[in-house]
């Protein structure tokens, strides 16, 4: 039988998993703040650029998912990039149910000091490039559901 004392340490704050990937998340993002704040971007504005950087044209629902962003979230973030000057929105001409994200020449041009910000990143968090690695995957497996992990062990048969 447990004590009282350390059911109790476990009830601090400090203790708590979901307290440590708060503060850790907090933390890494004002760490992108002096990164982001010239280039005119806030941190959900550069994940998608950096999405796009990896492959543009791509619907809003492909970024939704890389991104784990719903539609009612990243609309209102494109729109915000689009009047920036940095993506264009078009229907697709195949399914015009789709909205097909590209990078404009604005948006372009930052690409080189966008896609050095997580080497910053890196080297202000004190982490050796394998750490980094570890921890990332570590919390992909807290981020990524169970059932998405076993589709991805036991893929379907067609």
């Amino acid at each position: 039988m447990e004590n009282r004392s350390n059911i109790n340490e476990r009830r601090q704050v400090a203790r708590q998993l979901s307290f440590a990937l708060y503060s850790a998340s907090n933390r890494i993002i004002r760490l992108h703040k002096p990164f982001l704040e010239p280039l005119g971007l806030t941190y959900p504005q550069f994940l998608v650029m950096l999405a796009l950087y990896e492959d543009t044209p791509r619907t809003v629902g492909d970024l939704g998912l890389e991104l784990g962003m719903d539609n009612g979230t990243l609309t209102p973030l494109l729109k915000r990039l689009e009047s920036a000057g940095l993506v264009t929105r078009t229907r697709d001409q195949q399914d015009e149910r789709r909205v097909l994200i590209a990078i404009t020449e604005a948006g372009e041009a930052l690409r080189e000091v966008a896609c050095s910000i997580p080497e910053k990143i890196e080297t202000a968090c004190r982490l050796t490039h394998k750490d980094v690695v570890e921890l990332r995957d570590t919390l992909d497996g807290l981020g990524i559901p169970l059932k998405t992990k076993a589709q991805e062990k036991d893929p379907p048969s067609n």
